[in-house]
């Protein structure tokens, strides 16, 4: 797995707890799991990639949560945010095998894009995944959005809805959800990185495009991503800025 570079993950942390996108994003998660795999006593949930430990500490509120990454410096800024949660450096599957088999949730948000072995990933979770539990994943979408900022966070691609379904096709999983999303905002995001790749630079730090705006746009633009949720599960959306899928072992 390529995993980030210490500066990306030091944005992170700055502006996670804020930032729009973080926070809509995990307002569609949580509406997903809780009619999936409502909140009960005992139920884990894996936080693959965890990063800086936002989407962690975020749920377990509701399940028993667990947060790997094979970066140690990103675990040390989750640690210290997040004291109370539990965070471990490693790579999943194979350093959590125990963990992975107890899991009712494995989260993989937006790390498919850093793995150059992504179909692999997705084999070797599911294989140590118990029957029933769930994989909730979220990635970047649009090739014509490709931009320094994916250059910037190390990506090796974006997905399309074809490339995501051939990632699980032939596995032991019923796919529940697969559909782009971030769709509202596609075209103002398209419009920005379409700038980027003409300046040949991002508009943010760290060679991204992560910033938080105004406090009322920052509202409005969260509220318009938050608002696809009931899309998502129905007839999903024809394009998207990422892609969302989850899938149940069977």
């Amino acid at each position: 797995m390529l995993a980030m570079q210490l500066p990306q993950f030091q944005v992170h942390a700055a502006i996670e707890e804020k930032h729009w996108w973080f926070l809509g994003r995990r307002t569609i998660f949580r509406a997903l799991l809780e009619e999936t795999v409502p909140m009960r006593v005992g139920r884990k949930l894996l936080d693959v990639g965890c990063g800086t430990g936002g989407n962690t500490a975020a749920f377990s509120i509701d399940y028993d949560c667990t947060g790997i990454d094979p970066v140690p410096e990103a675990i040390a800024f989750a640690r210290q945010r997040f004291p109370q949660c539990k965070f471990l450096v490693g790579l999943a599957p194979e350093d959590i095998q125990k963990e992975m088999h107890e899991a009712d949730i494995v989260l993989l948000a937006d790390v498919l894009e850093h793995v150059q072995e992504d179909r692999k990933l997705i084999r070797d979770l599911v294989h140590f995944m118990k029957p029933g539990a769930v994989l909730l994943i979220m990635a970047p979408a649009g090739r014509k959005l490709w931009s320094p900022h994916d250059k910037g966070f190390e990506h090796f691609r974006r997905y399309d809805l074809k490339m995501a379904r051939a990632l699980w096709a032939g596995l032991r999983v019923e796919e529940l959800v697969c559909s782009y999303c971030n769709a509202r905002l596609y075209w103002p995001i398209r419009f920005v990185r379409t700038l980027t790749r003409f300046f040949g630079k991002s508009f943010g730090p760290a060679d991204t495009d992560l910033s938080v705006p105004p406090a009322p746009l920052n509202t409005m633009l969260r509220r318009m991503f938050e608002s696809e949720t009931k899309q998502i599960t129905r007839k999903g959306f024809r394009h998207g800025v990422s892609f969302i899928a989850m899938l149940r072992k069977f």
